[in-house]
């Protein structure tokens, strides 16, 4: 198994992305192909025009970290995007039995991670893997997530719940497109780092085969590294809250991101979430979420 055809695609759509007076190049009209041409990237990365054909082609075992730097560089990747490339050419030069994971070892969750996650009481907490399944939830989580842990009550992964119950995610995310735009990228992104993730995989497959939309965006090789930012909810208990957010990487925790929601203290969205962290206890102690 080879990862030839997801580096071809990958680096053909970025280099169809940029302009060529984006990186100071003559362009203009009577360009038969969107974007640049190969011997252009080429030029710009200081490599033969046959060298970069090949890599384009998928081979990127034995390319340098310098060679693949200087492609990402004419290329105008953003972190996510270089990251990425490094990624499929780790998994290329990588040998076969070393590939052979099968699986992503990401399911293991340690006792005292979960520990972790209920300490947090004040903020929403929850431990997810490569493939957006939710390994570890605080209240807090649940309750904002209601609908999540509703439509997907054995295994809630994020994916599965913004494009295959979209009655519940279109009501949850006021932005659903960007959310759904980020689930995308986020797994093309797992995909690169562990491409022999066989759940990865089945759920690719699985929201490829049941979804327009998720296979329209998964065409276009986006990535995306999660770290920091903010979003909008819309719940139904409090209204609009606009959350900050930080995505952990445990040091110890192969594949698992630790990720934290906040509100400003005595702000609105405080009180918000103070809201939903009552009416949390309480539908877990009656068993109801409403």
């Amino acid at each position: 198994m080879t990862n030839n055809p997801e580096v071809r695609d990958f680096l053909t759509s970025r280099r169809a992305r940029v302009r060529p007076e984006q990186v100071d190049l003559p362009g203009g009209p009577g360009r038969r192909v969107p974007g640049l041409r190969r011997s252009e990237v080429a030029m710009l990365a200081g490599v033969s025009v046959e060298y970069y054909a090949r890599i384009e082609r998928g081979a990127l075992g034995g390319v340098t970290d310098v060679v693949l730097d200087a492609i990402a560089t004419a290329l105008r990747f953003d972190e996510s995007e270089r990251s990425h490339l490094f990624d499929l050419a780790r998994t290329a030069n990588s040998s076969p039995v070393r590939q052979r994971r099968g699986t992503s070892q990401a399911d293991a969750l340690r006792p005292s991670m979960r520990f972790v996650v209920d300490a947090i009481t004040d903020a929403v907490a929850f431990v997810q893997n490569g493939r957006l399944d939710v390994v570890a939830a605080n209240p807090l989580c649940h309750a904002l997530y209601a609908d999540l842990f509703d439509a997907e009550p054995d295994q809630p992964n994020f994916a599965r719940f913004a494009f295959l119950h979209q009655d519940r995610s279109r009501r949850l995310y006021t932005d659903w497109d960007g959310a759904a735009d980020v689930s995308v990228a986020m797994l093309r992104t797992a995909s690169g780092q562990d491409p022999h993730d066989k759940g990865l995989q089945e759920l690719i497959g699985e929201l490829s085969t049941r979804s327009d939309e998720f296979r329209a965006r998964w065409a276009k090789h986006d990535v995306r590294l999660h770290g920091s930012g903010r979003k909008t909810f819309r719940h139904a208990l409090v209204g609009d809250v606009e959350l900050s957010y930080e995505n952990l990487v445990p040091i110890a925790g192969a594949g698992l991101n630790l990720l934290v929601y906040t509100a400003e203290p005595g702000s609105r969205n405080a009180e918000a979430l103070q809201l939903l962290a009552n009416w949390g206890r309480t539908a877990s102690v009656s068993g109801v979420r409403s």
